[in-house]
This record gives structure tokens, sequence and C-alpha cells, in this order.
């Protein structure tokens, strides 16, 4: 049967939704205070991860801890103001990082990644959007042997378990797939099967364009209230009400202020990010997506230039921005790679919304009838966008999942 429903966000996450839902044959209108693309989904390193089957977990030897806390390293920041507002969530995340918690959730973790590439690829064909799509995987490079050691037996063991491919490179193998790096590297590890989009805005624009040419509506409004009244969801959008029978937040890092309107509480905390495009000196080209494993940037050749990202800042969602960790990272980066001139006018910033346990929420709102939940990816959400559409519009539909969504409803919370 077919129902008008409102999707709140136009991010990766929220344009799946979207998608999913208007080809199940519903009336769909998606929203959004900017294009599709352009938030959170537009700065990320743009790889479509099928072999991240372990979430980011909290650092709990004290090595790390006492590195970290000088706040200086490049693949986390932190800001004390930032600490504070998410003090009980990240407690909560540092808690279930400890092995024998961390265990099942690399399982239920592992269940969502495994649907990440069959939905994209719908997508990705429906939106004609193959022009986008580079599939020869992604480096990840280091200089220390036994970084590389520990890291090899954690792929061998994900191999196992869960089928991720990789190729271990010795430091001359890592050469000739990439002739522009410094010396000094003892090898890398071919992640073989991830996808990269080498414009991931450009990506979520064009799946965008999909819905609509399939009838699907786009508003391009603030949200300035929600509220049930009766049996339907009113939202004041811009200067218009619209009327939906349900309503989906895939606001991002954004959909807990607006749930804590509506009575219900989520716990997601904010870590940041940041990205810069830049030149390359001479004819040097970068063949493959990059991952400094022993410093924590990215390197990724987009079309705008060679996008450098930054680690993780742990800050308030309002912010200032702090472009010392980025600048560091450019600094580390030029002496592995021969990058040119910057190219954008100032670097972007942008905020991967968490959850205390590493997983996204999915699924209706506790108490709320018509309201569903699509958010809290964490760095995983340009991944994750198309894999959500499909499960959520199931559970809409009344539809057995295709996998136990018992582990991502808010109700764990």
């Amino acid at each position: 049967m077919s129902r008008e429903i409102l999707v709140l966000g136009a991010g990766m996450v929220g344009v799946s939704v979207a998608w999913h839902l208007q080809q199940r044959g519903h009336q769909v209108t998606l929203v959004d205070r900017r294009e599709p693309g352009h938030e959170t989904s537009f700065g990320n390193a743009g790889l479509i991860q099928s072999e991240a089957v372990r979430p980011y977990a909290f650092p709990r030897d004290l090595a790390t801890l006492l590195r970290v806390l000088p706040n200086r390293d490049i693949d986390i920041r932190y800001q004390i103001s930032g600490l504070l507002q998410a003090a009980s969530p990240l407690l909560r995340y540092w808690l279930n990082s400890a092995p024998k918690q961390y265990a099942p959730i690399v399982a239920e973790y592992a269940a969502l990644i495994n649907q990440a590439q069959d939905t994209h690829a719908e997508m990705i064909k429906a939106a004609g959007a193959e022009s986008l799509i580079r599939r020869d995987g992604y480096l990840q490079v280091f200089r220390s042997a036994k970084a590389m050691a520990a890291e090899c037996r954690l792929a061998e063991a994900d191999k196992a378990r869960f089928g991720v491919e990789h190729q271990q490179l010795d430091a001359g193998t890592l050469a000739k797939m990439e002739p522009g790096l410094a010396a000094g590297l003892v090898g890398g590890i071919h992640w073989t099967q991830p996808w990269g989009a080498i414009s991931p805005g450009g990506l979520v624009a064009a799946y965008a364009e999909a819905f609509q040419s399939q009838g699907g509506r786009f508003v391009h409004a603030e949200l300035q209230s929600l509220a049930r009244q009766g049996s339907s969801w009113q939202a004041r959008l811009g200067n218009e009400t619209f009327s939906a029978e349900q309503v989906v937040m895939a606001m991002g890092p954004w959909s807990s202020q607006w749930l804590a309107t509506q009575g219900l509480s989520l716990p997601l905390f904010v870590k940041r990010g940041y990205h810069m495009h830049y030149g390359s000196q001479g004819q040097t080209k970068l063949n493959h997506w990059l991952l400094d494993s022993d410093v924590g940037y990215v390197l990724a050749p987009m079309q705008a230039g060679v996008r450098l990202t930054s680690g993780a800042e742990l800050a308030r969602l309002d912010s200032a921005p702090r472009y010392q960790q980025l600048a560091d990272a450019e600094a580390v980066a030029r002496t592995l790679f021969p990058l040119g001139d910057r190219l954008d006018p100032e670097p972007w910033m942008g905020g991967r919304p968490c959850t205390p346990d590493m997983k996204p929420v999915i699924g209706p709102a506790t108490h709320l009838p018509g309201l569903w939940l699509a958010c809290g990816h964490g760095h995983q959400g340009f991944t994750l966008g198309p894999a959500t559409g499909k499960l959520l519009g199931q559970m809409m539909d009344g539809e057995t999942p295709d996998i136990d969504m018992q582990p991502y409803r808010v109700e764990r919370f």
C-alpha cells in the first residue's frame, strides 16, 4: 500500500532510504537544507568499504592512551568541550570496546557491511554512475614491520571468518604499484575488494537524481519544526507545512537534537573530520586510495585532485574549526607523496554521527508511531547508506529483513 513518507536528511543514508522507498511504490519527499550529498557525505574518503567488518574501537591499551593524551597526534585529537559534552556516551564507547563486549559487535557490524556492495551496485546502475566508481581497492601502507605484521594477522582472521580478501605487499611490489611514494615503507596491504568513488558528493547527487527521475520529490528547505498530530506527522519546512503518514530521521549528527524534541534521547557523539584537495608535482600520479596506517590519514585520487582526509576530532558539532590536525597530516603526507599546491579556498569540515556501541540506529522510534530512525553510522555512512535504505524499507513494509535488525534498534540504549 502506497504511503506518504517524509525523509529528513539528504546525505548518503537519507538519499538511499528515499530511493528504496520510492522503488517500493511509496510517495516520498526528501528534505535537506542543502543540496543532496553536501554535508558529511561530501567530505569522506569516498571508499565503499566491504572489508571494514571491524568498527573503530576506543583505544584501551595504556600506550595508545598516553600517546593520545598530549593531543598532538594526527589520527585522533580532541577538544575539552567536546569531551565534556559527550562524557557519558564516550564512557560507554570505551566500555563497549573491551574484548568481551566488542566481539559480538564485530559480528553484528559485519552483517551490515556484507550488504554494502550489492546494494550500492543496484543504485549505481540505476543512477548511471559507473563513471564515478573505481574497483581496484585501496592500499594500507606501513613504516613499521611490527605494525604491518599485526594488521596482517587480523586480515587473515577476517579472511577466514568473513571472506575479506587482501594481498600482502613487500616494499618492492608496493613501489611498483605506487611509483610516486617516497622510500622508507616496509610494505603494505592491498585490500582488493573495496570500491572508491572519485566524487563522493557526486555519487550521492547521482543517487538523488535517480530518485527524482522515478517520481520522488526533493525539497530544499530548513526543518523548522516536527510534531505528530493525530495519525500523521507535520513538518514545517521553510514557509510551508508538510504532512506525512511516516517520517524517517536521517539527519546524521543533527538527528539527536531533533529526536530530543520528541522526547527520545539518542546518545550520539561527533567525530569531526577535515579534508583538502591538492595537485601533484610534475607528472606524478596517485593510482590508488592510500591509508597511511602509522599516522592516520588517507590520500585519495578524486576528480577535484588528491584529497587528504584527516583523522578524527572529538569535538562539539558547533565548535569552530581547528585546522592544525589537517595541517600536520599534510606535512607528513608531503614526505610520502609529492603533493602540489592546495586547490580549495579553505579546508572542508564535517561531523560523523557516532554511537557508543559503534553500530547505527536503524528501525522504528520507541513509542513514536510512524517515526523511523536511520542515523548514527559513524565512519561508514557512505558505505552503509544503500544497505540501510534496503533494510529499513523492508521493515517499514512489514517484511522480514534480509538480516536480523534487532542489534540496530534504538531500544538497545
